[in-house]
């Protein structure tokens, strides 16, 4: 039995022993020599790794259904990876250039994303509770890495302080789950909670890990970190932050509203649907304003992980299916779009004021391009990727009756398309400027143009990603 249950965990086993090794290499062998082939290595390392999980056929669940490997957890895993290994490798460049993350960034980007894994995992609310802490203290260090920079230490610290509390709200939450259901397991507590009778300090728990939950997707009430953290982190690790972490905390999500909270989905869907709005208005709304772009980036995430929380609120799988359908692409996106701003430079030094793009169109016609595609992409401007994203958001909460929710997501993008498509009018039709330096990382123009090659050449079949995260979804909802 014991053998049947760490082959389901092996992939986190050897992630954590990887982690251990790097570090103690790194300590003994030199730092600074290591920093770059140890971040490959890391990126190489996590794409074996998500093709191992992405094919392998193991049982389901270990240790006595607290770790769950069903379809689910490996469709999340294997996009956590592989948009992690795609941030490593984006930028490294960047940061060697700036001297600003030595061995220890790949370091704990592993145990970030182990953190993830096991989140994503989890059956238990004390297996969560390991994999949440792991992810976010790596996170912790991650933003405040820059030592030097009064702005990424102060992102830092904000980030760990309101995550502390975040991380409170989650456990009494999860306290309180205990002690009126008796048992930390997920199947124990759909039991307790019956079907549509809960007693009342299960309600109450619920609702304090609704919002843990809600802080780690920068969902509105909980949003008030992000921009400040997009801003002073270094511009790959907010790459990071925008994509792998997000997976992880929305599939989190799903997992202890279906798994745990199945039995009564009226009492948490109102819950969710009205996160769901205030995060898609107050992120289209507050982005309007926005001079930085990495600012605007956090705007955008805010509004995104509205979206992908409509399809959450359906509670059905289809909803489940549309969320993991919308974090993927969503993640592509994002890709595109950091790889953009890391190349952006004036002087050798980082620039991320939107004025900065004023007529880039006619100094680099192939970049503008494709940025505009991403920003069309993202807007959810039909043919592109972006549309369908939303459209199976929106199908899924209208097939669920919540056709008020569809009815204002619909506004609300319409909102949101107006920041986006401001970038592509400074970069076609803006006052002309001190020209950006040229570009010089073919990797970074690799993933760029890979992005929103994706998202045109998606709309023939989303690249069997449909497929898949139905799959995916009725292992969790059935």
């Amino acid at each position: 039995m014991l053998q049947a249950d760490l082959n389901i965990i092996l992939p986190e086993i050897l992630l954590a022993i990887y982690a251990m090794l790097a570090l103690i290499g790194a300590v003994y062998t030199g730092k600074d020599k290591l920093t770059a082939p140890l971040t490959w290595l890391t990126a190489l390392v996590f794409v074996l790794m998500a093709l191992w999980i992405g094919f392998s056929e193991v049982g389901e669940t270990a240790f006595g259904g607290s770790f769950n490997a069903d379809g689910f957890a490996r469709f999340a895993k294997v996009a956590i990876l592989l948009s992690a290994a795609s941030v490593l490798v984006m930028g490294q460049e960047y940061l060697a250039r700036r001297q600003v993350a030595n061995f220890e960034y790949p370091v704990l980007v592993t145990l970030a994303v182990i953190g993830m894994m096991v989140m994503v995992s989890a059956g238990d609310l004390i297996v969560l509770y390991m994999g949440l802490e792991l992810m976010s203290l790596s996170l912790y260090v991650v933003a405040s890495l820059r030592r030097d920079s009064i702005k990424s230490t102060e992102s830092g610290l904000k980030y760990f302080v309101l995550g502390s509390l975040s991380s409170g709200m989650l456990l009494y939450g999860a306290s309180l789950v205990y002690g009126f259901s008796g048992t930390t397991l997920f199947s124990g507590i759909i039991e307790a909670a019956g079907e549509g009778h809960a007693p009342l300090g299960l309600l109450f728990g619920l609702v304090f890990m609704i919002s843990g939950l809600a802080f780690k997707v920068s969902a509105v009430p909980f949003h008030m970190w992000t921009p400040d953290v997009y801003e002073g982190a270094p511009t790959p690790i907010t790459a990071f932050f925008a994509t792998a972490p997000k997976v992880a905390a929305m599939a989190l999500f799903a997992r202890v509203v279906h798994s745990a909270f199945g039995g009564i989905t009226a009492d948490w869907q109102q819950v969710i649907a009205l996160i769901s709005v205030l995060s898609m208005f107050l992120g289209s709304i507050a982005a309007i304003g926005q001079t930085n772009i990495k600012r605007l980036m956090a705007y955008s995430s805010i509004t995104h992980m509205g979206f992908a929380l409509m399809g959450l609120a359906s509670g059905t799988a289809f909803g489940v299916q549309a969320m993991l359908i919308y974090m993927a692409i969503y993640i592509v996106m994002n890709l595109g779009v950091f790889a953009f701003i890391l190349s952006m430079e004036r002087d050798g030094q980082p620039v991320t004021d939107l004025s900065a793009l004023n007529m880039y169109s006619t100094a680099y016609p192939g970049r503008a391009l494709a940025l505009l595609i991403l920003m069309f992409s993202l807007a959810g401007v039909p043919p592109l990727v972006g549309f369908f994203g939303k459209f199976y958001v929106l199908r899924a909460a209208y097939d669920a009756g919540l056709v008020w929710l569809a009815v204002l997501g619909v506004i609300a993008s319409v909102i949101g398309a107006f920041y986006y498509l401001r970038i592509v009018f400074y970069m076609y039709f803006g006052e002309a400027n001190e020209p950006l330096d040229k570009p010089r990382s073919p990797l970074l123009f690799g993933f760029l143009m890979a992005s929103a090659a994706i998202m045109l050449l998606g709309v023939v079949n989303l690249f069997g990603v449909e497929g898949i995260a139905q799959a995916a979804s009725l292992t969790l909802v059935n």
